[in-house]
């Protein structure tokens, strides 16, 4: 720790900076639309990787990408997997068992 200043003062100079970085980055953002109006941010986990950023957005790829996802299970769903696995793994510890 810095001589002379109390961790909420540390805190406090770390927030500043922060924020400032914060504002900085904002900026360069609204350069970057300004300049590629065309170019849509990638999502994280899309199958095209870091190219996605770099390819203009349309109807064909916005669809394709929603593809892979997968709804949310429900906790009934969560409980018959849950279930079925420890069945599975009880049965698979048997096995290795007996051979």
């Amino acid at each position: 720790m810095v001589k002379g200043l109390s961790a909420a003062e540390i805190n406090k100079l770390a927030r500043i900076g922060a924020a400032a970085k914060l504002a900085e980055l904002e900026r360069d953002i609204v350069a970057l639309r300004r300049a590629f109006p065309g170019v849509k941010a990638a999502r994280r986990g899309s199958p095209a990787g870091g190219d996605a950023a770099f390819q203009p957005q349309t109807k064909l790829t916005a669809r394709v990408s929603k593809r892979g996802r997968r709804k949310p299970m429900s906790s009934a769903e969560r409980k018959a997997v849950s279930e079925r696995m420890k069945r599975y793994w009880d049965d698979k510890r048997k096995g290795k068992a007996k051979g």
